[in-house]
């Protein structure tokens, strides 16, 4: 691919579409409070949220790994050098996106806090319109028939 800028043209980093959907999740627990599980098992409920952030850090933190040994950039706002298609890309195509989605999840229960757990619908639509799209297109002009046979073969999320 051949452009000025050789780039998806994401506008707004994913990472802070996460975020936001965190504060707005902690902003709408302040005016009104909706907790995910009774506060009997809160305690329950906040170690099973530890291990599920752990396990979204983990899942982008493998992708991460394999990007730098392709050496290729995981940030989507730089140019991609190379196709990473196998590890956790080998069942979703957004392992960084689904680990944030996770984390958001984890997050939720860790706070009990139920708005958050509602924001993994915005932050997963979010993602898809404003990162997910531009990138497919830019890695299908970019790399052409692998990565489309790669698409066809591999699901977007899982």
């Amino acid at each position: 691919m051949t452009t000025a800028r050789d780039t998806a043209g994401i506008r707004f980093p994913p990472p802070l579409i996460t975020l936001a959907c965190v504060l707005i999740g902690i902003a709408l627990q302040r005016l009104a409070p909706m907790p995910v599980v009774p506060e009997d098992i809160r305690g329950v409920a906040r170690d099973a949220g530890w291990a599920i952030v752990v396990l979204g850090i983990a899942l982008g933190g493998w992708a991460v790994g394999l990007f730098r040994m392709a050496k290729t950039t995981p940030n989507p706002l730089r140019p991609t050098t190379a196709l990473v298609i196998r590890g956790p890309y080998t069942f979703t195509r957004n392992p960084m996106y689904l680990g944030f989605a996770i984390i958001l999840v984890g997050i939720a229960l860790v706070a009990n806090n139920l708005w958050i757990l509602l924001m993994v619908i915005p932050d997963v639509v979010g993602t898809r319109l404003m990162a997910i799209d531009q990138e497919e297109r830019y890695m299908s002009a970019k790399f052409g028939a692998p990565y489309d046979e790669y698409r066809a073969r591999v699901r977007r999320w899982l």
